[in-house]
């Protein structure tokens, strides 16, 4: 699961409210250990493009699924 999100991510950077959609879905989808992992190549992959997306989804108390 999580290289499928990591692969739609990719897929929809592009467009950042489909990139914000998608991270909100993808980290209600991991596991508690998978959204670490997650967030950490989030981070490195999207934060020059997207920081202020994921400063909200990822620095907020969005309540995920573990």
């Amino acid at each position: 699961m999580l290289e499928l999100c990591k692969s739609v991510l990719n897929g929809v950077h592009t467009d950042k409210s489909l990139f914000r959609k998608e991270l909100i879905k993808s980290m209600s989808w991991l596991t508690a250990e998978d959204q670490l992992k997650f967030q950490t190549w989030v981070r490195n992959h999207f934060t020059q493009q997207h920081a202020d997306v994921i400063e909200e989804i990822l620095d907020t108390k969005y309540q995920f699924a573990s």
